[in-house]
């Protein structure tokens, strides 16, 4: 009997996918190339995950996790010796705990699904997104992703209170505590959390949740100074007094290009500016709350930082401002075969490493297609893309680029993960020491190296 085979008899034929069939799907969102491997299973529970990966192991047999399939890091890329487990099937959320403030979901619940349910009981889920509605949690924890109100809420693991994980041998791991306070050992939901699936898989999680708010107030501002950018940034935290939940930057080139792509010729702003911000709060209080944000924008007006700003008058137009930053339809067109960074580093350096990045790859690459350069300031994470004519060209973005950051003391990734995208480049931002305890992390965790293999930590 081949490992395939005593899969199915674990979970059922119905729910496992021979690779033949799989060879009809696309690898995932971003890449249409077929999926290609020994063929698919979907448990529907923690007891039968825990038995797939016991014989896999058992069978030195590689074992890749599936989520909603929108990395961007290429971490769930298979090949003809892997095993591929969907938790789709585990995709149940408790109801919120309005006492607690947490919520309980399987792994395989869909962010917004997460969302909807906390909006329910005005509790507010503080993961949020552009993949929400695809996505999957343990996706999310697994890469330990960031988004929009990363500024107010945190990332994807400030948002765990308790984790249930099974290990590559088949052991559960459950700690689903819906308490912040627990100094018994080690935070072993850490070790999980954004170690891509290379460690345990992640079958459950107890939730932090927060009051919903029920004001926003929502800003499109230009400015003619990075540092007047940086300025307002510690003006909105200070008087917003709590509120401010997203601060996106957009440098001119990104913000012009794809404001003509939304508006055509009504754009909300003149395109002749370096910089502009799309920043909102959210409260409880209507009227003091937009009180206190249009004061916060005029004090700025006043002060020469801020050089033009237009504020949301309804939902309506708050949409379409954030299509600014959200639609990428006409990115994607244009850069034909696109080179994406995902970097955090101190807003301080934000600048410089811009300018380091526009000209070097004048002068490296001088056929590249622009450079678009947007990203969650709040929280020091930069998302930079550019395009090259030949895909042959990508890999000498990639080795100028991430030395930029290297230089500038950033991370090469902030929110997406290192998959293998990134893998032969971490060593611009972990040290031969931390990698030499990553890697006895893995082979103490899963010493037959079924999990994920050849993800993350450079071969």
């Amino acid at each position: 009997m081949t490992t395939f085979d005593a899969l199915k008899a674990i979970v059922g034929a119905k729910y496992t996918v021979p690779g033949e069939e799989l060879a009809e799907r696309p690898q995932d969102f971003w890449n249409n190339d077929p999926t290609i491997a020994l063929g698919l299973v979907r448990p529907g529970n923690v007891e039968e995950i825990a038995a797939i990966l016991s014989q896999c192991d058992r069978d030195r047999q590689a074992v890749i996790v599936e989520g909603g399939r929108t990395n961007l890091v290429h971490g769930t890329r298979s090949n003809k010796d892997t095993i591929l487990v969907s938790l789709d099937r585990l995709n149940t959320i408790e109801a919120p705990d309005t006492d607690n403030l947490s919520v309980e979901a399987q792994s395989g619940a869909v962010i917004e699904s997460i969302q909807n349910e906390c909006r329910r009981v005005d509790l507010r889920f503080g993961l949020d997104y552009g993949a929400r509605g695809s996505a999957h949690l343990g996706g999310a924890l697994s890469t330990n992703a960031g988004g929009f109100q990363a500024l107010r809420y945190g990332v994807a693991r400030d948002q765990v209170l308790g984790l249930e994980c099974v290990l590559a041998d088949g052991t559960v791991l459950s700690h689903l505590v819906s308490y912040p306070k627990d100094n018994t050992g080690y935070d072993l939901k850490q070790l999980f959390i954004g170690s891509e699936g290379t460690l345990g898989v992640i079958t459950k999680a107890v939730l932090r949740l927060h009051p919903a708010p029920s004001t926003t107030n929502t800003a499109l501002i230009a400015f003619d100074s990075f540092n007047a950018v940086a300025r307002m940034l510690n003006r909105m935290r200070r008087d917003l007094r709590g509120t401010l939940s997203s601060f996106e930057i957009m440098w001119n080139e990104f913000f012009a290009f794809n404001t003509r792509a939304v508006f055509a010729d009504s754009a909300p702003l003149g395109l002749e500016h370096p910089f502009y911000v799309i920043c909102e709060a959210e409260g409880f209080d209507q009227d003091a709350d937009a009180s206190m944000f249009e004061a916060c924008i005029a004090a700025a007006l006043e002060a020469g930082d801020v050089a033009d700003a237009v504020i949301a008058q309804s939902s309506q137009q708050r949409l379409e401002l954030w299509k600014i930053r959200e639609d990428f339809e006409a990115e994607i067109a244009l850069f034909t075969n696109m080179v994406d960074f995902d970097v955090s580093l101190p807003v301080s350096r934000m600048e410089a490493f811009a300018e380091d990045a526009t000209q070097v790859l004048k002068d490296k690459v001088p056929d590249n297609l622009g450079l678009h350069v947007i990203g969650h300031m709040g929280d020091g994470n930069l998302h930079v893309t550019t395009g090259v004519p030949r895909i042959d060209r990508t890999k000498t973005v990639k080795d100028v680029i991430y030395q930029i950051i290297a230089k500038h003391g950033g991370s090469i990734s902030a929110e997406h993960g290192v998959g293998l995208a990134k893998r032969d480049y971490l060593h611009h931002s972990r040290s031969a020491a931390e990698v030499a305890v990553m890697r006895a992390l893995k082979s103490t965790l899963d010493p037959n190296n079924i999990l994920n293999p050849g993800k993350v930590l450079p071969i």
